[in-house]
């Protein structure tokens, strides 16, 4: 039986949104391999909107959860960047509370996307752990 997607993190507000999504899991060959994690970004603005496919390994995750760490402390983060995978950069800007949140793909795209996402005072985390954030409601 299929499992549901999990979202390792969701930013919304203001009709904005970036989610990082895991899909599914594919099983490596040879088996000596540890299986890699199939995942999608899902970029939604009325403006643009999109998806793009990723693989996430196990060494991936453990970059992630620091990437996480250093979000929750107030930081920049940039994940996965010189990999062949696409990168992921947050940019915090306490000032406006909002961020910029910028996907490039290198390796098949050829594409970058860079998505404004206001964000509420405080964050969360979801059932399964992952971060989100939800824009305030305008006046």
């Amino acid at each position: 039986m299929a499992e549901d997607p999990i979202d390792l993190i969701r930013l919304e507000g203001d009709g904005n949104s970036v989610i990082l999504r895991v899909t599914g899991k594919e099983e490596r060959k040879p088996p000596t391999e540890a299986d890699v994690l199939v995942g999608e970004f899902v970029v939604d603005t009325p403006f643009v909107g999109g998806t793009l496919k990723t693989w996430i390994f196990p060494k991936d995750l453990r970059q992630w959860q620091q990437a996480l760490d250093s979000l929750d402390a107030g930081q920049d983060i940039a994940w996965c960047e010189g990999k062949r995978a696409p990168w992921l950069f947050i940019e915090l800007d306490e000032d406006d509370d909002r961020c910029q949140v910028t996907i490039k793909d290198y390796s098949m795209s050829l594409t970058t996307v860079t998505v404004t996402v206001p964000l509420a005072d405080a964050c969360s985390t979801t059932r399964t752990g992952a971060w989100t954030w939800s824009g305030r409601p305008g006046p």
